[in-house]
């Protein structure tokens, strides 16, 4: 499965009413930072993206801080960069940030919810 790239805030209502089908995660990425882009590149190594577990979409904050903003709002989760929320049943599953973020350890997560 490919990222699906926010560029809307409408996209924000689908993401939330998909994840009553499935868990949703957002991942938030500053192309200038070197932290997320690390970060990135572990988690597109971990191989949550070919799972058919969880959706998931992809923010780029340079482009889009208004949608990051947007997030916030809906989420209740503060901004940070790089982040990865994840969205089960219209509620916050969880949210890690940084070094903390963890493809296998969420992927795990999001299947045990599924069992």
């Amino acid at each position: 499965m490919a990222w699906i790239k926010l560029t809307d805030e409408n996209q924000l209502e689908e993401c939330w009413i998909l994840s009553h089908q499935k868990p949703q995660l957002i991942f938030k990425h500053s192309t200038r930072c070197s932290i997320s882009t690390m970060a990135i590149s572990r988690f597109e190594g971990s191989g949550i993206l070919e799972s058919d577990a969880v959706g998931s979409y992809y923010l780029d904050l340079i482009q889009f801080r208004n949608i990051s903003n947007a997030i916030e709002s809906k989420s209740g989760v503060v901004h940070q960069s790089p982040q990865v929320i994840v969205i089960d049943k219209g509620e916050v599953l969880l949210s890690e940030t940084h070094g903390m973020i963890n493809g296998r350890s969420i992927l795990k997560e999001i299947k045990t919810l599924n069992s």
